[in-house]
């Protein structure tokens, strides 16, 4: 039985919204996080007997063999998100998302860890010409990036063995608000600036792009832990729901931004792009073997934006680095 959860990057953009949920559900949690994006992401929980919070690097394998004691589980977010963040300094991108990531499995493994659950990419596929991709097609990543995920999936599906049950999740790309927010991906993106802005620019618009709303894609983290191991065990799973074009995220957005937002001056700004990236994401895999589906639809995802906004939840949305990676990451300079 799963009692203790330690989950890598647990103060990030899913992180902080799956912590409160696990916590909810009785576990005992700790997060290692280095906190860059703020210490107050998990203040709604922070006081809860159940959760532990360490400001740390995954690289620090003492720190790893300390807090992986007595820990039935790990949930592992933890790494430098999306291309351009990743490129800004290649090295440190592999010494955290692959060289960290073999040390943290191999750790886990010595020390008990019964179950360990990946938060993989689905841009570990690249470009397909299929018109669903699904699990079994051949992997073809166009970065690096995208290549130490799926690097980092071989090496933990290879560790497999009884007792330490392992699980690839492949997800799309997340969208919705978390108190630790991105605006740089694509629904996020969109919405924050047709509410702030009033224009929302669209770069090519008949690539389809798949997604996925937060608040689903935290409810199948919480789900990988009750799953029988025979259920799980040395599987991969895409995890999506919507795939729309582009065009159609844009009028989504519209749509709701207009009717939360009292916007009725909004527009919808077309631009060419070289990046013709089109991907149906299949999700039938998960849903016939699991028995998840998820529910919540981008329209969902983009109120969800526009009554924060409402709320002054998000101070100062076009400017503050705190909502972007790579401008996050270009002020610290992590080593």
């Amino acid at each position: 039985m799963i009692k203790n959860v330690l989950v890598t990057g647990g103060a990030g953009y899913v992180g902080s919204v799956l912590i409160p949920k696990l916590l909810k559900k009785g576990y005992k949690v700790k997060v290692v996080d280095i906190y860059i994006y703020g210490d107050n992401v998990l203040d709604s929980v922070k006081d809860n007997p159940g959760l532990k919070q360490i400001k740390g690097d995954i690289r620090d394998t003492a720190l790893l063999k300390r807090e992986l004691k007595d820990i039935d589980a790990v949930i592992h977010l933890a790494c430098i998100s999306n291309d351009p963040s990743y490129e800004l300094d290649p090295s440190l991108g592999k010494s955290i998302n692959y060289d960290a990531f073999l040390s943290l499995v191999d750790i886990s493994k010595r020390s008990g860890v019964k179950r360990f659950i990946y938060a993989s990419s689905s841009s570990v596929y690249g470009i397909k010409k299929e018109d669903n991709v699904t699990e079994d097609l051949l992997l073809e990543p166009l970065t690096d990036y995208s290549r130490y995920k799926a690097m980092c999936e071989d090496y933990l599906l290879k560790q497999r063995e009884p007792g330490f049950v392992v699980l690839v999740l492949r997800p799309a790309t997340v969208c919705g608000y978390s108190p630790r927010l991105r605006l740089d991906l694509s629904v996020n993106i969109l919405t924050n600036n047709a509410v702030n802005k009033g224009k929302i620019t669209v770069f090519g618009g008949e690539q389809k792009r798949p997604n996925i709303h937060i608040e689903d894609m935290t409810d199948l983290y919480v789900k990988t832990l009750e799953y029988s191991d025979d259920r799980i065990d040395g599987k991969i799973f895409n995890a999506g729901y919507h795939n729309m074009k582009m065009k159609e995220i844009a009028d989504t957005v519209y749509r709701v931004v207009s009717k939360c937002m009292c916007r009725d001056n909004l527009e919808i700004v077309v631009m060419p792009t070289d990046d013709n990236r089109s991907y149906h994401v299949s999700s039938e895999k998960i849903k016939h073997e699991l028995g998840f589906e998820a529910k919540r639809s981008i329209d969902e995802a983009v109120k969800d934006l526009c009554d924060a906004f409402n709320a002054g939840k998000i101070p100062d949305p076009l400017e503050d680095k705190r909502y972007y990676n790579i401008k996050t990451m270009q002020a610290i300079k992590l080593k």
